[in-house]
């Protein structure tokens, strides 16, 4: 696609809205079960596994280190993301009797919620400024929870629909559709890895061993797609530390597989059964779509995740517009 050309964004046919958008604070809609079907049919969820999808499809088949176009404002996001990483290094974790939680975490997520806008501003336009309270809510619900000092895939969520709102806005265009996830959302992982390991973060609603993974979803699922006919690379091999080691510098998926194996000890059948049992799926296409269906049933679907989840204007509750 040529540089110069103006593309609406990957989630939605539409333009880029015009300024005069009234932008809102989001806020929680989904307060009781009955409030999911509220919630499936929402324009929120038809652009947000829209976002989900098209950044699947953008990574088919493409290494982490192959070359891609980065933008001016995936240069910024990932720089936002530095911040972050560099605000946990002045901010160590402190002595306190319980081993999982560590309160330093409150500290560093403060600082956070103090200059979330600050930040946001930084990668949003002057003249789409208004648009920043809004972004920001996203960017401050996707790190974890500061009461419970847990993290899990609600948090995740947040940031991809962070990512998909600056779509919206058209910060992000479509042809940064491969840098949003090998630039922006592989860096993103790095931190949210280093303030799961300093502060010993629980994991939100997690389902133990039934789980796919303590914290993470969507890597899982773009990684698999970056495995889509790979010449030699099957399923069967990410439960082999040896391709594992030699490949997860490519792949996001056999990083996501590396940081479990130095979290956890025992055998991977035990501690990871799920993983292990798509490691017998015959292709990665297959293990791409089996994700795709378990995300939107364990993560999207689940009252628990999805009670957290903020509408505003930009990934609004309303029911989806036909036209």
């Amino acid at each position: 696609m040529a540089e110069g050309e103006r593309q609406p964004p990957p989630d939605s046919s539409e333009e880029t809205p015009p300024t005069t958008q009234n932008f809102i604070i989001p806020k929680k809609e989904i307060h009781t079960i009955q409030d999911m079907g509220k919630w499936k049919r929402s324009q929120a969820y038809a652009d947000y596994i829209g976002f989900i999808l098209t950044l699947n499809e953008g990574v088919k088949g493409k290494k982490l280190t192959f070359d891609y176009k980065v933008s001016e404002a995936i240069e910024k996001l990932v720089a936002l993301l530095d911040t972050l990483d560099r605000w946990i290094d002045e901010t160590p974790p402190v002595d306190q009797p319980s081993r999982f939680g560590n309160k330093a975490y409150r500290t560093w997520y403060a600082k956070l919620d103090q200059e979330a806008e600050n930040l946001v501003a930084t990668v949003v336009p002057t003249h789409l400024a208004a648009a920043v309270p809004e972004v920001a809510v996203y960017l401050k619900e996707a790190v974890g929870n500061s009461t419970r000092i847990d993290y899990g895939t609600g948090h995740e969520a947040a940031f991809a629909a962070f990512l998909c709102c600056l779509c919206k806005i058209g910060v992000l265009r479509v042809d940064d559709q491969v840098a949003i996830v090998f630039k922006v959302f592989d860096r993103y992982l790095e931190v949210m890895r280093k303030l799961q390991k300093t502060y010993r973060m629980e994991p939100a609603g997690s389902q133990g061993v039934w789980g796919l993974d303590d914290f993470q979803f969507l890597p899982f699922i773009w990684g698999s797609s970056q495995l889509i006919d790979h010449p030699h690379l099957e399923p069967r091999h990410f439960v082999d530390e040896k391709a594992v080691s030699e490949n997860h510098k490519d792949y996001m998926f056999l990083q996501c597989i590396l940081f479990i194996t130095e979290m956890k000890t025992g055998p991977f059948a035990e501690h990871s059964n799920q993983l292990w049992n798509i490691s017998a799926v015959p292709s990665w296409s297959k293990v791409n779509q089996g994700l795709i269906r378990m995300y939107k049933a364990e993560c999207l679907e689940k009252f628990p995740v999805i009670q957290h989840f903020k509408f505003g204007s930009l990934l609004p509750i309303h029911p989806v517009t036909s036209g």
